[in-house]
């Protein structure tokens, strides 16, 4: 029976994956990666020797017809991404969308999402939060983060490094420095950390560090 499975994968640590992640990773036809040399360093280190086919944002459109014949004709696939859940910030709406329109069936595993760890240790109120992913780099930034000052819950971002520090600043501008807020890197890896404080603190502090990892944000809501 043709079926896609959705499969987090570890955000870091090798040991954050499901056994029943494991046996599907096994059994199906083949596995889609985002990159297949990190998917390749996983499936090695639980010998898993299925064949794996190069599914990213750069190439999804072209190879969509291609997966979902192979589907239809009885093919099991497994989608999984460089870190986490396929479709949080990361490609699998697409082929999810068109495998739905061609009546494949769809089980998406439970599993590592980088989010969820960083919003419970940041102190914040989890109960209700708004999950923004990655906020435009250039065109929209500023709208998009004037839509979301009078936001009441907890909100979530991704960050890259690099950026960590300009966001920060436009955190401050457009929240006040004094909103709560927590910046986790390098989530379940050995030099995991997770700063918490004001937005001014928190900018104070990650001026004096070399900043790396993948960077979680998560701001307090309009009190």
């Amino acid at each position: 029976m043709s079926k896609l499975y959705l499969v987090p994968t570890p955000i870091g640590n090798l040991e954050d994956i499901t056994i029943r992640a494991i046996r599907i990773l096994k059994e199906v036809n083949l596995v889609l990666a985002e990159d297949t040399r990190k998917t390749g360093i996983l499936l090695r280190h639980y010998e898993i020797d299925t064949r794996m086919f190069s599914h990213h944002q750069f190439n999804e459109h072209k190879t969509l017809t291609q997966l979902i014949d192979r589907m239809l004709t009885g093919e099991t696939m497994a989608l999984v991404t460089d870190a986490g859940t396929p479709g949080i910030s990361d490609p699998g709406y697409l082929l999810i969308r068109e495998c739905l329109r061609h009546n494949i069936d769809i089980e998406c595993l439970p599993g590592a999402t980088a989010f969820v760890p960083a919003i419970v240790n940041s102190g914040l109120p989890c109960d209700r939060f708004l999950f923004e992913g990655f906020l435009p780099v250039k065109k929209g930034r500023q709208t998009k983060l004037k839509a979301l000052t009078d936001i009441d819950v907890s909100m979530i971002f991704y960050e890259s490094p690099h950026r960590l520090l300009k966001t920060l600043e436009q955190f401050i501008e457009t929240f006040g420095a004094e909103r709560q807020a927590s910046v986790s890197r390098e989530l379940t890896k050995i030099y995991e950390e997770t700063q918490r404080g004001s937005l001014a603190e928190l900018l104070a502090y990650f001026k004096e560090k070399t900043i790396k990892g993948e960077i979680v944000m998560v701001v307090e809501g309009k009190q």
